[in-house]
């Protein structure tokens, strides 16, 4: 390629891939555009060497790739305490008013709150059974059943 053509694809490269990356999530393409950054200053600073280049961009690409996983895995990861219904997830109760399908109701008891409660699959679960809360839907519990309490 002619001279300086190298400056433009690499400056083409970096705000390309620099926009992209407002498109997507994750911190994926930005490292790639400020490698693409560094290898168009590289070329502006010492034209025509293409090797020490690529070298950049493929070594700068990587640094901060490695690096902004590690930044993503930080700022993204599920929080310590669990608010509202989802600190009872996996939790035990026991059922305090029968848990019936055909009405659509029921009421179990976890850590001294009182949810309303449906177990799908179960049939009738009657008072006194311990449940194991699976997920939260609303303002309802889905709970399995343990066995009696």
């Amino acid at each position: 390629m002619g001279p300086n053509i190298w400056l433009w694809v690499w400056v083409a490269l970096a705000v390309i891939l620099s926009i992209a990356e407002i498109a997507t999530a994750g911190f994926f393409l930005l490292p790639f555009g400020i490698g693409a950054a560094v290898a168009a200053v590289l070329e502006l600073c010492s034209p025509g060497s293409i090797t020490a280049q690529w070298i950049a961009f493929i070594g700068v690409s990587s640094l901060l790739l490695v690096g902004t996983r590690r930044f993503a895995g930080i700022v993204t990861h599920e929080p310590p305490v669990k608010v509202a219904g989802d600190r009872l997830l996996g939790k035990t109760g026991i059922v305090i008013e029968s848990i019936d399908p055909a009405n659509n109701k029921g009421q179990v008891r976890v850590e001294r709150e009182e949810w309303r409660a449906e177990a799908p699959g179960a049939g009738m679960v009657e008072v006194g059974t311990a449940v194991k809360v699976v997920s939260v839907e609303g303002t309802r519990l889905v709970v399995s059943v343990q066995g009696p309490a």
